[in-house]
């Protein structure tokens, strides 16, 4: 023991201030002191000091720091310290006046800290805050207690609870022959922080923590008794569900002689059923040999499902589930085992199982489903194994069982669960909704979506228990004759054949034959997985259509088709963010027919990518009115209105299609033209109203139909045309233009509107010109009247 300074104290009572109080530990346990405290106060007996001896009350700590060792032994470093002091013969603490041996004094020492080493590795538990008290309660007992918070010194904890220890023990000639008595209870603690302290990092469990224990007897037979529960338990990120109360029971006999936990017999009830666990353990404090066993009797389903709400996400809160199960687990260490390995054994089953959601609409009676012990090599559970990939540990293998999914053959499950995670294999023929209504019943994502038709499954449904990662499948499934309603389309999907994979990072349908709104679709589609949000998704597709007609798009598409062109789903006015505009899909199409009013094109093809509501068509090919179209689409839906932007060129169009498709044989010949446009709008109006746009068009070897220079010389014959346009305000202006006939070369100029309204000059050369006005169908070719004639007609 050392001091650094002794000060003497006459008031408020006679004693002594001693400085860096330390006590030295045993160097065989630690090098370290057992214990230090910056400040002690020894406070004196003042009768002691009339019979002229100095005889100490009450000493006062304030701030220790206890180090509580323990050696490989087992053994710890209080115990010579107490057995030393219970050979001392000095009176109780409030020992009689009459009292003439020194009295033990009262201890007492707050603010402190107790710190754990085992061996010669400071552990990081610790209990500070710690208000703790020692005295003799009598002749022959002692008393203590202790109230104190546990955290670990790596990591800020809070909400870890108190703990609270109380008791008393007897004189007795050897530590482990000493009768004690003692009460603990931790009370106070969320149980997030319990899982931290513990483990290291939270295990996102949540609920208020309770123990409490009680421990009578001698070392070499000490009775124990304790009690555990769990209030309000949940997982970190479920809320509702009804409150739901953990509470588990156990009692033991624990013997420092031979080291052995003894007698165990735990109970956990569960609804009118319980979980109890019986049996022995032998050195718990280090190689741990065991011999124990787990059984549950009579369990409830509904308990059991009433725990997996708050455990697992997805959960219906309308699940009900009626049913027993019953089973037993035996499992041994050390003793007929190999060195290392844990023997498990058990079986059980359920019986009457049933589940039913209104909100998944989903019943399902599975009646008896076996499940057994399956240590990690065990070669009984092969063809489980060979279905389901097996864990490196032991696990808890389920089935099969049958799984009626709307199909004449039942679907078979099979799986295992491990102290790491789980598996299960899915096999057999199912209707889709009823399939989709079964993952959602028990907490499996799934779309929402109103879909009918059959599905081939051969699925994989595997996850871990770490972190409450969302189960993941994998696997293939063949879909026929499905018929899907899909937000946003005004007609169900018709899903002919596809083939489905889902790897554990990419979602891949093949051979995809489907028909929406009367447009046949083939291809393919990938999407990643996992997938949060659209956003973070990229869809890449390779599809073909029969015919893309606008007027089905619109009538697919358009919530309000006489009111809102086809395009305006990217724009919508409604709330909430529309689908596509969240989306980012990439991928090539193709096309036989794309319809556009009159207007056809056969044998389209194109590389689309819509980021976000921004639309970009490039290497946009095509047969457009007997000739070929290459061109660049932009659209911005981001916009309000949104904005359009496109470039390209039309080679060799036949100018007679083009009359034919405006109803008005006006025009014949082929042409040439490049185009650059740029509008914006939702409908017809407000695009040609904010079209502008650049045109290069030459055209040959045709007739202007309508147009007739002099009476009885017929239409006019095209023989070349080149001009450039351009488009603003609702009128083509001519610019450049030049047109070779028969009757000679004329220079073009004026204006044609949208509205087919024309104002052109056609001059030459030493000879009249003219001027073509009135409509495109019924133009009106009058010349034009130089000034010398203007001059000659006047009177």
């Amino acid at each position: 023991m050392d001091v650094a300074a002794v000060n003497l104290r006459l008031l408020p009572r006679p004693g002594f201030e001693l400085e860096n109080f330390v006590i030295h530990d045993d160097p065989a346990f630690s090098a370290e002191p057992m214990l230090r405290a910056q400040e002690v106060t020894a406070s004196l007996r003042i009768i002691s000091l009339l019979r002229g001896r100095l005889e100490i009350s009450r000493l006062n700590l304030t701030e220790p720091s206890l180090n509580l060792v323990r050696n490989k032994e087992g053994h710890w470093n209080l115990e010579n310290l107490i057995e030393r002091t219970a050979k001392i013969a000095v009176a109780p603490t409030s020992k009689a006046k009459t009292e003439r041996r020194p009295g033990f004094p009262y201890i007492e020492a707050d603010r402190g800290r107790i710190n754990f080493k085992f061996g010669a590795e400071k552990k990081p538990y610790a209990l500070t805050e710690a208000d703790f008290a020692l005295w003799q309660d009598s002749e022959n007992a002692w008393g203590m207690r202790l109230k104190a918070q546990p955290v670990r010194t790596d990591f800020n904890l809070s909400d870890t609870g108190m703990v609270s220890v109380s008791g008393s023990w007897q004189r007795a000639a050897s530590l482990r022959d000493t009768p004690v008595q003692f009460s603990v209870q931790w009370d106070r603690a969320q149980l997030g922080q319990v899982t931290k302290l513990t483990y290291g990092n939270d295990k996102g469990w949540r609920g208020g923590l309770e123990v409490s224990a009680t421990l009578v007897g001698t070392p070499a037979n000490l009775a124990i008794v304790t009690a555990a529960s769990v209030e309000d338990f949940r997982r970190y990120d479920i809320f509702g569900g009804g409150d739901l109360r953990l509470a588990i029971q156990c009692s033991g006999h624990y013997s420092t002689v031979d080291r052995a936990l003894s007698e165990v017999g735990c109970n956990a009830p569960v609804g009118d059923g319980a979980v109890t666990l019986t049996g022995r353990v032998d050195h718990p404090f280090s190689s741990r040999t065991y011999d124990v066993g787990l059984t549950a009797q009579d369990l409830p389903i509904q308990s059991l499902i009433s725990f997996a709400r708050h455990a697992k996400q997805g959960v219906p809160d309308d699940l009900i589930a009626i049913g027993r199960l019953n089973g037993s687990v035996k499992l041994r260490h050390g003793t007929d085992s190999q060195v290392g390995e844990v023997a498990w054994e058990g079986r059980g089953e359920t019986a009457g199982f049933e589940l039913e959601s209104k909100v998944t609409k989903t019943k399902l009676v599975l009646g008896k489903v076996p499940f057994s012990v399956s240590p990690a090599a065990d070669s009984k559970s092969a063809a489980t194994r060979q279905i389901v990939a097996s864990p490196l540990e032991t696990c808890l293998v389920v089935g099969p069982f049958n799984l009626a999914l709307g199909r004449p053959a039942p679907t078979v499950v099979r799986g295992w669960a491990s102290r790491s995670g789980y598996s299960f294999a899915v096999r057999g023929d199912a209707q889709l909704q009823r399939l989709l209504q079964v993952a959602r019943t028990v907490g499996i994502p799934a779309p929402q979506t109103a879909a009918e038709g059959l599905a081939k499954i051969d699925l994989q449904i595997a996850g871990g228990w770490s972190g409450f990662v969302a189960p993941r499948a994998v696997g293939k499934a063949q879909l026929r004759s499905i018929r899907a309603e899909v937000r946003g389309l005004n007609t169900p999907v018709e899903i002919a054949a596809a083939n489905l994979t889902l790897a554990p990072d990419l979602i891949s349908v093949q051979n995809l034959t489907a028909t929406i709104a009367d447009t046949l679709w083939q291809g393919s589609l990938t999407l990643p997985r996992p997938c949060a949000a659209p956003e973070s998704c990229s869809v890449h597709f390779d599809l073909h259509a029969d015919e893309i007609a606008t007027d089905r798009l619109n009538q697919l598409i358009n919530p309000h088709v006489r009111k809102r062109p086809w395009y305006g789903f990217l724009s919508s006015s409604a709330p909430g963010v529309p689908y596509l505009l969240t989306v980012h899909a990439v991928g090539k199409l193709t096309a036989d027919h794309v319809v556009v009013r009159k207007l056809v094109g056969n044998r389209v093809s194109a590389n689309v990518e819509l980021n976000k509501g921004k639309l970009r068509v490039s290497d946009l090919r095509g047969d457009v009115l007997g000739g070929k179209h290459v061109g660049e689409w932009e659209a911005d839906f981001t916009m309000k209105p949104p904005e359009y932007t496109g470039i390209g060129t039309l080679e060799r169009v036949s100018l007679d299609q083009l009359s034919a498709s405006m109803n008005d044989d006006w025009i014949t010949g082929l042409a040439t033209a490049t185009y650059r446009v740029k509008a914006s709008g939702l409908d017809a109006t407000e695009l040609f109203a904010s079209a502008v746009s650049t045109l290069k068009l030459e055209a040959r070897d045709g007739l202007l139909s309508h147009i007739a220079l002099a009476d009885g010389t017929g239409p006019l014959q095209m023989r070349h045309l080149a001009t450039q346009l351009s488009l603003h305000d609702g009128k083509f202006e001519i610019q450049e233009g030049k047109l070779e006939t028969s009757a000679g070369i004329f220079q073009v100029s004026g204006t044609a509107s949208l509205t087919r309204v024309l104002n052109l000059k056609l001059t030459r050369e030493g000879a009249p010109g003219f001027n073509v006005t009135g409509t495109l169908m019924e133009p009106h070719v009058s010349p034009i009247v130089s000034p010398e004639t203007q001059a000659e007609l006047k009177p």
